[in-house]
């Protein structure tokens, strides 16, 4: 059973910020590929960031410089630091997992937007 345990989301206006957190502690010491997608109504689920097990990170094209993936030292806890949010960044934002070996270096937005959703997921509603 897969668990992870995303917190965070809320209200905000258009320009604002939020951080995503995502608890993760059954996968410490694992590699693995770790990412956020989200989910709008009516909308295709998209990967919004990914971070690999050595820690590199990428974001997709529409979060390019305002979002941000990390992890804890630890690697037991996943963020999203998202900043100058948009109507268009409203949705369900989930975290989601799987072995590094089976991405390889192929770790991205893309990749793990078809990574199986475990968990609730966390609303993020932006207004203008």
């Amino acid at each position: 059973q897969v668990k992870l345990v995303e917190s965070g989301g809320g209200s905000v206006q258009s320009g604002g910020s939020l951080r995503l957190s995502c608890e993760a502690s059954q996968f410490a010491g694992k590699r693995a590929c770790m990412g956020w997608v989200r989910q709008a109504p009516g909308k295709e689920r998209e990967g919004v960031a990914a971070i690999n097990s050595d820690g590199s990170t990428t974001v997709a094209d529409s979060a390019e410089g305002r979002f941000t993936i990390s992890q804890d030292n630890a690697k037991t806890t996943l963020y999203l630091q998202m900043s100058s949010l948009q109507v268009e960044d409203t949705g369900m934002y989930y975290c989601v997992i799987a072995p590094a070996v089976t991405v390889g270096d192929r770790c991205s937005p893309g990749t793990v937007a078809r990574f199986r959703v475990w968990s609730q997921g966390t609303q993020v509603t932006v207004s203008s």
